[in-house]
């Protein structure tokens, strides 16, 4: 083994990718970078052709994801300085679950120029939620025939996950379902390209595809009841998944070469973007909230046993730490909101205008704006499990301002975050500390601070320029041989703590009220009375858009 050893993390986001070089003596940061992607999210026309997409649909490009590699990690070692040679694993992870069709060599079949033109041919981003009428099919069934997999889920399955998506292509285009070899996670793709080795993770498998190492996949008895005729499950999917931490093969020479790295590399299994960040925070007990706060919220708890609750989006067994049960839950709209309230509402492009926003914001107290939000602009993940709500921002008056709505907007996230350790707690599931990190928690003290209020506990930001990246660089240690599990490399590579925020009692106090009226209108508009916004959606779905 190298005796002076590095690792490479590689997270892919949803609007760029962030490659990082980790020191593994001394778990140091040595180089980050980050590349956005040119295409980034394709929500409005097909590049094939230009054709209009649906509502709720959002796709990827895969040349942008194979830019981040090409571009981002020879930039990392030739930033640090390093002998490339001294690189021993690399380790990526990706949203999820984002999905594509490939050929038997890997290919995706967007590629392919008799292919381009259809939509189905092309990456389906985890925000993808044109499949919500699948998943509440294969929710009714589960229900319908008691299917016991269904509590591992929360009591319902999401259009983001692995299934919705796949039986969208197998209605909507036949000939795109049965000329894809495979059906296959963005984080399996990469380490295909990377090693020339398809792969299976087990991780991705157990949160988005249904998939228990106990009990294996639902019976396809089960498919066949929700759609006649879909009755092969694994056809696209494989029915072979290797835990975290395993090592995929080494670099393809080919790769290698576009890399500027030796052959002789090795690559981890892929993972979730949220999930390394566990590791990557340095967290490895029950008792800590992990919350990824970006694009969207993200959060994951740890512990010994399986508590089967509602309002999770998963519980896996050694699914983000080995020996324990892995829990995840989160919020589907975060700074992709906030980007809608400055630019659309407010006026504003510069990054100039979120400091300014904060700041003004910052001057207003806990209960000051007399408005509360519910943070569904891109419906909800937890607890409710629901991608037709959308979201409502009350108390609105004409004195109310720019700040004021923007201050409410953070407080719907941090209200949101509480519904969910609520959740948990309710359930046995107690939790004494936080944990968080992503783009908005590095930038947003004023939200980090709500969210220490709003809980009442302590939290923590990790000093890291990417700690998804570097939990992914620790599980590339790993694979490397530089650690013996990722356990060790844990204990070796714990960042510091850069900030921690404690709750204010007297902000405490006033938000327990406001969010009893937030806890109000969630179960009034996301329960009692779903069928408003439901009908708003339908309506705007059957309407002509003159856009």
């Amino acid at each position: 083994m190298n005796d002076h050893p590095y690792a490479i993390g590689v997270d892919f986001g949803t609007e760029s990718g962030r490659t990082l070089l980790l020191d593994l003596r001394t778990g140091e940061e040595l180089a980050a970078g980050v590349v956005q992607y040119p295409r980034a999210v394709i929500d409005r026309g097909l590049p094939g052709n230009g054709e209009k997409l649906p509502p709720d649909w959002a796709l990827q490009d895969p040349d942008d994801w194979v830019l981040v590699l090409e571009d981002g990690i020879p930039y990392v070692v030739a930033e640090a300085g390093i002998d490339p040679a001294q690189v021993v694993g690399i380790g990526i992870d990706f949203t999820s679950c984002t999905v594509l069709p490939v050929d038997s060599d890997g290919t995706p079949l967007c590629k392919f120029e008799h292919w381009r033109g259809r939509r189905h041919a092309w990456p389906k981003l985890w925000k993808h939620h044109s499949a919500q009428s699948v998943a509440n099919r294969l929710t009714d069934v589960a229900l319908e025939r008691g299917e016991d997999f269904l509590g591992r889920y929360g009591g319902r399955i999401s259009s983001e996950w692995y299934f919705p998506k796949l039986i969208e292509v197998w209605l909507e285009d036949r000939e795109i379902y049965d000329e894809a070899h495979a059906f296959i996670e963005a984080a399996d793709w990469i380490v295909w390209w990377m090693t020339g080795v398809e792969i299976r993770q087990s991780c991705t498998a157990g949160y988005k595809a249904l998939w228990s190492p106990r009990e294996g996949l639902p019976s396809k008895e089960f498919f066949d009841a929700a759609y006649p005729g879909f009755d092969t499950p694994a056809d696209k999917l494989g029915r072979s998944f290797v835990p975290l931490g395993t090592r995929a093969g080494t670099l393809r020479p080919e790769a290698a070469e576009a890399l500027t790295l030796p052959a002789s590399v090795a690559v981890a299994v892929g993972n979730v973007d949220s999930f390394v960040s566990v590791p990557g925070c340095g967290v490895d007990r029950p008792g800590t909230y992990v919350t990824v706060v970006g694009t969207s919220v993200c959060d994951m708890i740890v512990a010994p046993e399986e508590v089967r609750l509602p309002g999770i989006t998963g519980v896996v067994e050694d699914g983000i730490l080995p020996g324990l049960y892995g829990y995840e839950a989160g919020q589907v709209a975060a700074g992709d909101m906030l980007a809608w309230f400055v630019e659309t509402v407010a006026g504003r492009r510069d990054p100039e205008s979120y400091r300014e926003l904060e700041r003004e914001a910052g001057k207003i107290g806990p209960g000051q704006t007399g408005l509360v939000a519910l943070d569904w602009w891109n419906g909800n993940r937890s607890i409710l499990a629901d991608a037709d709500l959308s979201g409502v921002l009350c108390g609105l008056t004409l004195q109310s301002t720019t700040e004021q709505i923007y201050r409410a907007l953070l407080e719907s996230i941090a209200f949101g975050n509480r519904r969910i350790m609520d959740n948990f707690a309710e359930h046995g599931l107690e939790l004494s500390e936080i944990v968080a990190c992503g783009g908005i928690a590095e930038r947003s003290p004023l939200l980090m601070q709500m969210f220490a209020d709003v809980s009442g506990l302590e939290l923590h930001v990790p000093a890291s320029e990417g700690i998804p990246a570097r939990g992914s660089a620790l599980f590339g240690a790993v694979a490397g041989g530089a650690f013996e599990d990722i356990g060790g490399a844990i204990a070796a590579a714990r960042p510091q703590i850069a900030r921690t925020y404690k709750p204010d009692p007297a902000a405490h106090a006033v938000y327990d009220q406001v969010y009893a009226i937030y806890s109000s209108l969630y179960d009034l508009l996301g329960r009692s009375q779903v069928e408003l916004l439901h009908g708003l959606k339908q309506i705007r779905a059957g309407g002509q858009d003159t856009s």
